[in-house]
C-alpha cells in the first residue's frame, strides 16, 4: 500500500526523524522514497547523511513531489506551513498532521481543496520505536487513507483509531502520560536510594520493574487489578506499600493529572 509511494516530511525534528528511522528499519520504505524539508540546513544535512533520504529546499517544492505529506511541526508553525503548501495540492496527496491541538477543520479550511487529511497524536516513546499513536480522519479521508496512516505509524509503535472529539483525551493520557510514568520511575529510584541502594542499582531496578510490569500487562488480557492481586499476598510487603499509596490518593491524583492535561489541550485547540 505504501511500497510505491513517495513520502514528504515538512519538519525534520525528533518526531519526524523517529518516523523516518522506523519506516526505513522496518523495510516499509526505501530512502529514495522519502523527502524532507526543514528551515534548519544543518538538520537537513544530518538527516541526509544519517538516513540517505532526499532533502528539499522548501515546502512548496516538496509538496509537488510526493503522494503523502507528513506535517511534523509545532502547532504555532502550522498556519505558515499550510500557507506554503496550499497552492500545490491539485494532485490531492494524503496530508497527515502531527501538530498537537490543531483541529482537522482548521487545516482543511486553510487548504481549501478536497485533500484527505488525517490527524495523528503520537507520543515520545516513538523515538525508540515504542510509541502509541491515535489517528482520526477528516472530511475527505476514507478507509484506504486511514490504512496508509496506520501502516506508517505502526513503524514506530502501536496505533489506535479514535474520533477527533477524543483527541484531547488522547493528549492528556498517552501524549502527556510518559511524563507521569517517568516521574513515578524517578520516585522509585529515589526510594531505592533512601532505603540504601546505590543510584545505579536503583535505576536499573526501577526501569526494568516498570518495563516488566508493562510487558506483563501488554502480552495478556488480564485486568491490571488481577495482576496486582497476584503479586499481593495477605499481610505481605506489597499490601503494606499499596496501603500507603491508597492513603496518599495516588489513583485520584493520576486521574486528575490526565483530566487537567486534557482540559489544557482543549484550551490550546481553541486558541
Amino acid at each position: 500500500m505504501v511500497a510505491s509511494k513517495k513520502i514528504g516530511f515538512v519538519g525534520g525534528g525528533n518526531m519526524g526523524e523517529a518516523l523516518i528511522k522506523g519506516l526505513l528499519s522496518s523495510g516499509r520504505l526505501q530512502a529514495d522514497q522519502i523527502r524532507v524539508s526543514d528551515v534548519r540546513q544543518d538538520r537537513l544535512r544530518f538527516l541526509q547523511d544519517t538516513y540517505q533520504v532526499l532533502t528539499v529546499p522548501d515546502n512548496a517544492e516538496l509538496t509537488r513531489e510526493v503522494d503523502v505529506i507528513v506535517i511534523a511541526v509545532k502547532p504555532q508553525q502550522m498556519a505558515d506551513v499550510v500557507a506554503d503548501i496550499s497552492g500545490n495540492l491539485e494532485h490531492l496527496p494524503l496530508l497527515i498532521s502531527i501538530a498537537a491541538g490543531v483541529p482537522l477543520a482548521i487545516i482543511e479550511r486553510g487548504i481549501g481543496e478536497p485533500v484527505p487529511v488525517v490527524r495523528v497524536m503520537p507520543n515520545t516513546p516513538a523515538l525508540v520505536l515504542a510509541g502509541v499513536s491515535a489517528i482520526a480522519g477528516g472530511t475527505h479521508a476514507n478507509e484506504d487513507h486511514l490504512a496508509i496512516v496506520r501502516l506508517l505509524f505502526e513503524a514506530v509503535g502501536q496505533v489506535v483509531e479514535v474520533n477527533e472529539a477524543n483527541m484531547d483525551a488522547v493528549t492528556g493520557l498517552s501524549g502527556s502520560g510518559p511524563a507521569y510514568v517517568l516521574l513515578f520511575i524517578e520516585a522509585l529510584m529515589d526510594a531505592g536510594v533512601l532505603t540504601g541502594l546505590s543510584r545505579q542499582v536503583a535505576r536499573e531496578l526501577a526501569v526494568h520493574t516498570t518495563l516488566g510490569a508493562a510487558k506483563l500487562l501488554a502480552e495478556g488480557d488480564a485486568h491490571p487489578a488481577a495482576l496486582k492481586d497476584q503479586i499481593t499476598s495477605p499481610g505481605g510487603t506489597t499490601i503494606h506499600g499499596l496501603a500507603v499509596l491508597e492513603r496518599a490518593g495516588m489513583r485520584g491524583m493520576v486521574m486528575e493529572a490526565v483530566a487537567a492535561a486534557t482540559q489544557r489541550s482543549m484550551e490550546l485547540g481553541k486558541k
